[in-house]
């Protein structure tokens, strides 16, 4: 039996944003590939394009590269929302390049620390994680001020998160 090969065609927009996935190591097993003297955390939310994508940028910029984090959408859209990407950018975080990415098995095998936000029963469940829904407004449609109190709001809860996995840093 022959293998059977489907084609597809991809938009440039598409092709870029599959290099970066694949690139970041989202499309390929990602079991032992970060090292675990880093602790690694995984943020889910429905459309990877608010709460989460904030959640991955804080944790970025309060643990200074200490913590390996992804972000992942049970239903990802296209972009992430303009008005997140401002709010960024008002504590540092550029977000101009980030990008809705869908949730595998993979990244949930690969995360240490799970934290869902508004997804529900989308995340897998595998035993020797550390699972944890925060609840919070969706940003998709709010005004800016709005979307500056979520992230105000996650930004507390990444610090407190931090200080959990990484109990020897002053923030």
């Amino acid at each position: 039996m022959k293998p059977r090969i489907t084609l597809i065609t991809l938009g440039v927009g598409d092709l870029e944003r599959a290099v970066r996935f694949y690139r970041d190591g989202l499309g390929w097993k990602t079991e032992g590939i970060v090292g675990k003297e880093q602790p690694e955390v995984l943020f889910v939310c429905v459309q990877n394009a608010g709460r989460s994508q904030m959640a991955a940028g804080l944790v970025k910029l309060r643990s200074q590269g200490r913590i390996h984090v992804r972000s992942a959408g049970s239903t990802p859209v296209d972009e992430v929302n303009p008005a997140v990407v401002e709010a960024m950018e008002e504590f540092g975080v550029d977000m101009r390049e980030e990008f809705p990415k869908p949730l595998t098995d993979e990244v949930v095998r690969a995360a240490d620390v799970v934290i869902t936000m508004g997804c529900g029963d989308a995340c897998p469940i595998y035993p020797g994680k550390k699972y944890e829904d925060w609840e919070l407004d969706d940003p998709a449609g709010r005004d800016l001020n709005t979307v500056r109190r979520i992230r105000d709001e996650l930004d507390r809860r990444v610090q407190t998160l931090i200080g959990e996995l990484l109990p020897d840093t002053e923030l």
